[in-house]
């Protein structure tokens, strides 16, 4: 069963609800900080971060619609490589700067992805084979 489940193609779901679901939490942490008193620039940093990192996911689609499926592929790997890079890169530096700005950026960032995806494993799994 198990290998039925992971050998079985399926077609690539739209990417457009984890989206809008790690978006949304996002939005709901901006109460979370006010109420909280931290400081609003971590949950900025990390709106900015989402954003960008979507905008960039965007382009890159963009990019690999009209491609060969070789030429598609080593987009979508240099995508993801330098997404990782510079998400990497501004969190140390915000770190260096101001350590807990960054900590409250990444746990931000951190659960929006991870929500973001979850739905997208659970609209991958659940399409038909």
């Amino acid at each position: 069963m198990r290998d039925a489940l992971f050998s079985t193609p399926r077609p690539e779901p739209s990417h457009l609800l984890p989206a809008l679901g790690s978006g949304l939490v996002v939005l709901l942490a901006l109460p979370v900080f006010l109420v909280g008193g931290w400081s609003i620039g971590g949950w900025a940093l990390a709106a900015v971060i989402w954003v960008a990192v979507h905008a960039m996911d965007a382009l890159l689609l963009r990019a690999r619609t009209g491609a060969a499926t070789l030429a598609r592929s080593g987009v979508q790997a240099f995508g993801l490589f330098f997404k990782a890079v510079g998400l990497l890169v501004v969190l140390v530096a915000a770190a260096l700067a101001s350590p807990h700005l960054a900590v409250a950026a990444a746990v931000t960032y951190a659960l929006a992805y991870t929500f973001e995806l979850g739905l997208s494993l659970v609209a991958y799994f659940g399409t038909e084979k």
